[in-house]
């Protein structure tokens, strides 16, 4: 079996760092919006520089500490 490379988010960071850098919420909010219009969902980056600040930053950081990564609400 091939082994696969497992995605990591804020640009290919360690799950360590990326958990720090979303407990703040700033770079939460930032980089969260950055990664979404890199994956090319457009729809989801605009919708996370309007509401990232709010529910949306509790959300990815518990996502971010069980998971790994940023919550994926909107796939388009």
């Amino acid at each position: 079996m091939a082994k696969t490379k497992a995605r990591k988010d804020y640009f290919g960071m360690g799950r360590i760092v990326s958990i720090i850098l979303a407990i703040f919420p700033i770079t939460a909010w930032l980089l969260g919006c950055i990664t979404r219009f890199k994956e090319g969902k457009i729809v989801a980056g605009i919708i996370r520089i309007f509401f990232g600040f709010n529910i949306l930053w509790i959300v990815d950081l518990i996502v971010m500490i069980v998971k790994g990564r940023i919550c994926r609400l909107i796939n388009f």
